[in-house]
């Protein structure tokens, strides 16, 4: 389990301390998807940063953190709101790089990188570079390239925002799709309520800054049938409109 303990966050501004956060703290559960979700500006983003060592914090502790061996470096993966794929590299490519360190195999290491692309619908585009794909297919190929690293825990920061409303959809049936071949402890902000219960076990429900939990949702769901017009979905959705849409 990955716990957050009593974590504080701020930053330096002309007009003074920004309070990010104030003795913050969360149970991330192992296997499991779990959503943070909030408004803009809450934090989503600077908690991640954190979790991934990519930010550090001003009190408080992060336990839990899956490391890469014997080292101290955290044995995750990272979705960013945008792709991130290298423009000179094909998909398969993109892909290959991130298990080079873990498969020296080369026959091996083409198989999982196939597999991945496979699970994703990009087989027949392996071969393109990002200047070649569509939006989506960029961040297909992000997706194969997060599942394909073998980290323990997966963090993902709003990856579907910037995608029309049947394309995110797809996505997010093509990363649960992935999830199921692969359980990861994984932690996907967002402010996006459909998404969260498309996608999450648990969601936690930030307030605006200092970000502290307002309240969370269970979605007991079965995964297989978890799409838009599920009802029990939709009354889930139904009720966090009732309890949170109206509280700031």
């Amino acid at each position: 389990m990955i716990t957050i303990d009593r974590l504080s966050k701020s930053y330096r501004t002309v007009q003074g301390p920004l309070e990010v956060f104030n003795e913050f703290s969360l149970d991330l559960e192992e296997g499991r998807i779990t959503a943070i979700l909030g408004p803009s500006g809450c934090g989503k983003t600077t908690l991640l940063h954190m979790i991934a060592q990519m930010e550090g914090y001003d009190s408080g502790a992060i336990t839990g953190v899956p490391r890469s061996g014997t080292t101290s470096v955290a044995s995750l993966s990272y979705l960013f709101q945008e792709p991130r794929l290298l423009p000179w590299m094909t998909v398969f490519e993109n892909v290959d790089l991130v298990l080079q360190n873990h498969l020296p195999d080369r026959h091996e290491r083409h198989e999982r990188a196939d597999q991945f692309i496979e699970l994703v619908g990009l087989s027949g585009y392996a071969h393109l570079t990002p200047k070649e794909l569509s939006g989506g297919m960029k961040q297909r190929a992000a997706i194969a390239r997060a599942f394909a690293y073998p980290s323990q825990l997966i963090l993902m920061d709003e990856p579907f925002q910037s995608l029309d409303a049947d394309l995110r959809f797809q996505l997010i049936a093509a990363y649960g799709l992935l999830w199921q071949h692969n359980p990861r402890t994984t932690l996907l902000v967002t402010h996006d309520i459909q998404e969260a219960l498309l996608l999450s076990d648990t969601i936690h429900v930030l307030s605006s800054r200092p970000a502290s939990i307002r309240g969370s949702i269970a979605v007991p769901v079965d995964r297989g049938s978890r799409r838009v017009g599920n009802r029990d979905l939709w009354e889930l959705e139904m009720n966090y409109y009732d309890k949170f849409s109206a509280r700031g």
